[in-house]
C-alpha cells in the first residue's frame, strides 16, 4: 500500500520535473536574449534545467520500478522520464558538437600580429583560461593550424566594401568599415541567446596594389571556450569574401 502511494507521488514529481526542465532552460535563455539578465546567467538556466531533468529521471525510474512491482498507471512517470531524457540528450548532442576544440575564445588568422580593435574594445579578461599570450598562441596553433591569411584578388577598398556587404547580409552590427585603411569591425550575435562576438578584418595591399591580403579575428565577449564558433565564423566569412 505504502509503495503504491509512493509510486503515485514519484510519478507526479517525475512529470513535474520533466516538464519544468526545458521550461526553466527556455526562460533563462529568453531573458538573456533580451538582456533582462546577463548572458552567463541565462546560460546557467540550461544547467539548472539539466539538474531538474536528472531529478525527473531518478524519480521517474524509481516510480516505474514501484509501479511494475505493485501495479498502477505508468503514464505520468513515463512522460516525465521521456521528456527529461530528450532534454538531456539534446544537451549531450550540443556538447559533443563542440568537443575536440580548444578552450579558447579569441581566434585569428595571424597569431604573431593579430588585427587590433580600434572602435570596439577587447574584453578586460581576454586571457581567461590561458593566462598568458604565449599560452594562447600555443593552444591556438595546435587547435586551428588551418587558419591563415587569405589573398583576395581585389584591391583593399573593394575588399572592405565586399566585407561590409556580407556582414550586413549576416545581420552583424557594423562598427566601422574604412576602405581607405582596410579596416573593418563588427559585432555578430550567436545562437538564440545572442551571445556577442566582436569581429575585425584587416586588409593590406599586395605589392602591385591589385589584390588584398586579409587577416581576420573573432572574439567572444563572455566565457572561456567558444565551442569552435569563432573559427567557423572566420572560415565561412573568408570563403564568402573570396567567392564575391
Amino acid at each position: 500500500m505504502a509503495e503504491g502511494i509512493w509510486a503515485k507521488r514519484l510519478s507526479k514529481l517525475a512529470l513535474i520535473f520533466g516538464i519544468a526542465a526545458p521550461l526553466v532552460a527556455m526562460a533563462g535563455v529568453t531573458l538573456a536574449r533580451y538582456d533582462i539578465i546577463g548572458k552567463l546567467a541565462g546560460f546557467s538556466g540550461i544547467l539548472a534545467g539539466a539538474l531538474i531533468a536528472i531529478l525527473a529521471i531518478v524519480t521517474g525510474a524509481i516510480a516505474l520500478i514501484l509501479i511494475v512491482k505493485n501495479g498502477g498507471s505508468k503514464k505520468a512517470a513515463f512522460v516525465g522520464l521521456l521528456v527529461a531524457l530528450i532534454y538531456i540528450s539534446f544537451l549531450g548532442s550540443r556538447a559533443a558538437a563542440g568537443g575536440g576544440v580548444p578552450a579558447i575564445h579569441d581566434i585569428t588568422t595571424d597569431l604573431a600580429n593579430p588585427p587590433q580593435f580600434v572602435e570596439l574594445s577587447l574584453r578586460p579578461d581576454n586571457l581567461a583560461g590561458v593566462d598568458t599570450v604565449e599560452n594562447w598562441r600555443i593552444i591556438h596553433a595546435k587547435g586551428y593550424p588551418d587558419l591563415k591569411a587569405v589573398t583576395i584578388a581585389r584591391p583593399v577598398a573593394e575588399t572592405i566594401a565586399d566585407a561590409e556587404e556580407i556582414a550586413s547580409q549576416l545581420g552583424w552590427d557594423i562598427a566601422v568599415a574604412d576602405p581607405a585603411t582596410g579596416h573593418f569591425e563588427a559585432t555578430a550575435s550567436v545562437s538564440y541567446i545572442r551571445f556577442k562576438d566582436d569581429v575585425i578584418l584587416r586588409a593590406v595591399p599586395t605589392d602591385d596594389d591589385k589584390a588584398s591580403i586579409v587577416d581576420m579575428r573573432s572574439v567572444s565577449r563572455v566565457g572561456v571556450s567558444d565551442l569552435g564558433v569563432n573559427a567557423k565564423r572566420i572560415r565561412s566569412f573568408l570563403d564568402s569574401l573570396a567567392a564575391k
